[in-house]
């Protein structure tokens, strides 16, 4: 393998960014961490923005390019190593499935979500890109209480991106605890990799600072 070979993980601990590093950990992938000072406002400084103009973490750099949006980073590192069992083929019948739900958690959820936290008027319905809160919601619930993950018996990257979201957001009380979203979340976040990291990411906190979002 060589040095270009291994992934560069920008990061900021504590941030949306741990479930990228969950996710590489649970792929077994080779990487390293970038680390991003964010109280001292570091991802907003030149040599940042050079790498990604928005100023946010996750992003990667593999093989020389950059990868940035959580969804696509999700999608390409599982792609990447699909040896870990994390990501249908794209013969799969469960690739479609798959790619929805990924996508609904960057497209719908997180949008639905930021809206309620911010207590900023939902557009309407027929200009929302998730229609409304409750119907986003009872959506992804409805999904999750077939069980027990997104496609059923078959554990994807889409959960880990999912789980680790509804985890962060019933912690802050922007999601309602439900039942199916409460034993959805402890599924992923008793598992060794989401432990390992937030282990790791309390440590960094301390040494670097960290701040909410990404």
């Amino acid at each position: 393998m060589t040095a270009d070979d291994r992934i560069t993980l920008y990061y900021s601990p504590q941030t949306r960014a741990t479930g990228s590093r969950v996710l590489l950990e649970e792929l077994g992938a080779p990487y390293d961490l970038h680390i991003l000072n964010m109280k001292a406002g570091e991802q907003r400084k030149p040599a940042f923005l050079a790498v990604n103009p928005l100023g946010k973490v996750p992003t990667v750099r593999h093989r020389g390019q950059i990868v940035t949006e959580q969804v696509a980073i999700f999608i390409y590192l599982a792609d990447l190593f699909p040896q870990a069992g994390l990501t249908p083929t794209l013969d799969d019948p469960l690739r479609g499935p798959y790619l929805r739900w990924i996508a609904y958690c960057g497209s719908s959820f997180e949008p639905a979500v930021i809206d309620r936290f911010m207590k900023r008027e939902p557009a309407p319905v027929t200009q929302s890109p998730y229609a409304d809160y409750d119907t986003m919601l009872d959506a992804l619930e409805q999904q999750l209480a077939k069980g027990p993950y997104l496609l059923g018996e078959r554990m994807t990257a889409a959960d880990i991106l999912c789980g680790i979201a509804l985890n962060w957001t019933m912690t802050f009380g922007i999601v309602p605890r439900r039942d199916v979203f409460t034993r959805y979340a402890e599924r992923i976040t008793s598992r060794p990799a989401f432990q390992r990291v937030t282990a790791a990411d309390a440590e960094l906190a301390a040494l670097h600072g960290a701040a909410a979002g990404g």
